[in-house]
């Protein structure tokens, strides 16, 4: 039987990446680790590691394997989304905005980086920027709005008269606890 590093890579990630899909991060973990030299893989070794340590609540191994996938593939969209989860979790919301501005210039028309820009200005405090993009990524995205009660990202607005009409709350409901959007 003849070896094929290739496809034996390329089996371990996608187990990865499925284990990932079922909240499995210390398996997807087990699978990455299993890959002696991730070759052209490497992006994505790095990428699903960060979602894996993400996932586990392990901000700051998250954010190295994010930062080292970005160095591979400058802003990627999940990968800077990963990022800008990671600053706001330990701290840092001011790379965290950045992180979001930036990639509104690669992606001005992909709804979450305007959402998740707006969750990040709301824990800010600064009211007229979240408001702004999150109008901008509701008209770009309605079924966003479903998520807004229960992100507690906006919970410092949760009572402000044009946070409720931009957002389109309904007076008699209440706030939960989702937190910002991932791709």
């Amino acid at each position: 039987m003849t070896f094929h590093p290739e496809k034996l890579r390329r089996r371990h990630l996608e187990a990865a990446h499925g284990y990932l899909l079922l909240d499995l991060p210390d398996q997807a973990l087990q699978e990455l680790d299993q890959i002696d030299d991730p070759g052209p893989e490497a992006f994505e070794v790095y990428r699903l590691r960060g979602e894996s340590f993400l996932q586990k609540q392990q901000y700051r191994r998250a954010l190295e394997a994010f930062e080292q996938a970005e160095t591979l593939r400058p802003n990627n969209l999940a990968v800077g989304i990963g990022r800008g989860r990671c600053y706001k979790r330990t701290g840092q919301l001011d790379r965290a905005i950045a992180t979001m501005q930036t990639l509104y210039r690669f992606y001005p028309d992909e709804p979450i980086v305007l959402y998740n820009l707006s969750c990040y200005l709301a824990l800010a405090g600064d009211k007229d920027g979240a408001l702004r993009w999150l109008g901008r990524a509701l008209r770009m995205e309605p079924a966003l709005r479903k998520l807004i009660p229960e992100d507690t990202d906006f919970d410092s607005l949760r009572d402000d008269p044009d946070f409720r009409f931009v957002a389109g709350i309904d007076t008699d409901q209440d706030a939960g606890t989702a937190g910002d959007l991932q791709p």
